[in-house]
């Protein structure tokens, strides 16, 4: 296969999903692990039994349906039921991104952007990828943002951000940084020279290279054909 896969991540409030909408609108496949860990969690999936028996009723909306934010708030100050329940999700969120790879590859894409929030701290998926991607932006404006996103306290805001890996140390794991500090444009212009290089990336010159031969010999084939009927 000349398709490749490429690992995109972030921290919280570091603007990815900005830079996903980007990458969308030209034209790149995107399959955002978030919207599918949202999807193997709904009632009668596997994944939900699972939470259910494990973490109780207590964490149910009326529907029926999990309470993420209950859920979420759990995990957060319990590390090991954080294990737990991913667990119980990341095998069945890799099954259905393997099968949205595969769709991709029918469909003829040259690479897959795997949006994955948490690439760099499970460390089990990155190997998988040809490239990493790291939206960043600095500590200071991080926080601000999430305190405004969210509606959080200084100290809540920090707690959020002490969950996940700091983004200086994702950074030296990425083979590719968008810096995100600043304003919308200058994210563009590097998504746009990301978009590029990923584009024209010599992991497909060698199957260029065989599509020219191929149709250069089969056209000399074809020309030998019919000076041979025509004479």
């Amino acid at each position: 296969s000349t398709m490749f896969l490429v690992g995109l991540s972030g921290g919280i409030a570091s603007g990815k999903s900005t830079v996903v909408a980007m990458l969308r609108e030209l034209g790149c496949a995107v399959i955002d692990a978030d919207v599918i860990a949202r999807e193997v969690v709904q009632p009668h999936f596997k994944a939900y039994r699972q939470i259910v028996r494990y973490f109780g009723t207590e964490i149910l909306l009326e529907n029926g349906e999990i309470n993420r934010e209950a859920l979420g708030n759990i995990i957060f100050s319990h590390p090991e039921k954080r294990q737990l329940l991913n667990s119980i999700t990341h095998p069945e969120i890799q099954k259905e991104m393997l099968k949205q790879i595969l769709k991709c590859f029918v469909l003829g894409y040259r690479y897959v952007i795997l949006d994955i929030p948490l690439l760099f701290e499970t460390n089990r998926l990155s190997k998988f990828m040809k490239y990493t991607v790291l939206v960043y932006c600095d500590p200071l404006t991080q926080l601000s943002r999430l305190m405004k996103r969210n509606g959080l306290s200084q100290a809540e805001a920090e707690a959020r951000v002490a969950s996940q890996l700091p983004l200086d140390k994702k950074r030296k794991l990425a083979s590719h940084v968008i810096d995100n500090s600043g304003d919308r444009e200058s994210t563009r212009r590097q998504v746009l020279r990301l978009h590029a290089r990923l584009e024209d990336s010599l992991d497909f010159l060698w199957a260029r290279l065989v599509a020219g031969t191929v149709v250069a010999g089969l056209g000399g084939l074809v020309y030998i054909l019919l000076r041979h009927f025509i004479s």
